[in-house]
């Protein structure tokens, strides 16, 4: 009897001690707060994330910004220089060149993003599972990134391209399977260096299934190094997709897609220049500002060890 109240009493006990679901969430929004108050303690790092609020405002709220349409043409208004009425001009066409920015920073953003998403989701599985499973799977699999990183990105992504066609979909494919390798490689280099730690055998002595070791014993010791990896990996996609509409083999016109503006202005650089000027200063400016934010995060996330 006396053993069984004890063991009533440990378990009153633990359920006293487990935190309540408010405390949790209050303890997240804390933790939250005190990241961006980190993030921000830096000048470098508060540009980046301002820099890159900012471009999302423009991407979210781009219809209600942009003065004209995407492909509104006024002709009688073709080639004119900055102006209260075309603050960045207007091209050969009449367009206005401000709103087409405007409009493109969501194109650039949901592209890039959305093939970042799914590089590092399946990067992130792919490493998880090859880094702790070993053996000839880990192998082969890492035989096939170092074939496929062997080669320039962007001329896989011109290889890609030429086989698949140029179109969002295609760019879309291009970025999942230029950097899903990438942070691939990342996440497993974590992993090797914790899979023999003591927590992962715990949860193999406890008879924990392999997708609950993955997920939520070997994950959250990856974050750190996954989150600095996907902030420049999304750099480097917006760099991409910019390069390939510049090439002419990405995002196809009348796209307000940056590159292919800067493409699209080349014919006409010495008689309308802002027509080129505008939409690579954003490309320049959104690169940088990102990576100040990856760099700034990398810096917390150190800290915080």
């Amino acid at each position: 009897m006396k053993e069984g109240i004890t063991v009533s009493e440990k378990i009153e006990g633990a359920g006293r001690s487990r935190p309540a679901p408010n405390q949790e969430i209050s303890a997240s929004l804390v933790g939250i707060k005190n990241f961006f108050i980190a993030l921000t303690s830096k000048p470098a790092s508060a540009l980046g994330l301002f820099i890159f609020i900012f471009f999302l405002f423009l991407a979210i709220f781009g219809p209600l910004i942009a003065p004209y349409g995407i492909n509104e043409q006024i002709v009688s208004d073709a080639g004119q220089p900055p102006s209260p009425k075309h603050w960045f001009g207007t091209d050969n066409l009449g367009r206005d060149v401000f709103s087409r920015v405007v409009f493109g920073a969501r194109e650039i953003l949901t592209l890039a993003g959305f093939g970042t998403l799914v590089a590092v989701f399946f990067g992130t599985t792919i490493g998880l599972a090859s880094g702790y499973i070993g053996g000839w799977f880990d192998e082969v699999l890492m035989r096939i990134f170092d074939g496929l990183l062997a080669m320039p990105l962007l001329l896989l992504a011109l290889l890609l391209l030429g086989t698949l066609g140029p179109s969002k979909n295609s760019v879309l494919l291009v970025i999942i399977i230029v950097y899903t390798p990438i942070v691939a490689r990342v996440v497993r280099s974590v992993v090797l260096s914790v899979r023999q730690r003591g927590f992962i055998e715990a949860a193999r002595l406890r008879g924990e299934n392999l997708a609950y070791i993955l997920f939520r014993e070997i994950l959250p010791s990856v974050l750190p190094a996954l989150a600095v990896e996907a902030a420049l990996r999304f750099s480097y996609a917006i760099f991409l997709v910019a390069s390939l509409g510049f090439l002419g083999v990405g995002v196809q016109p009348p796209s307000p897609d940056w590159g292919l503006m800067v493409r699209e202005a080349r014919n006409n650089v010495n008689q309308m220049p802002w027509t080129m000027y505008y939409p690579a200063a954003a490309i320049a400016i959104v690169v940088i500002g990102i990576n100040l934010l990856a760099d700034g995060v990398k810096r917390v996330l150190l800290e915080s060890k």
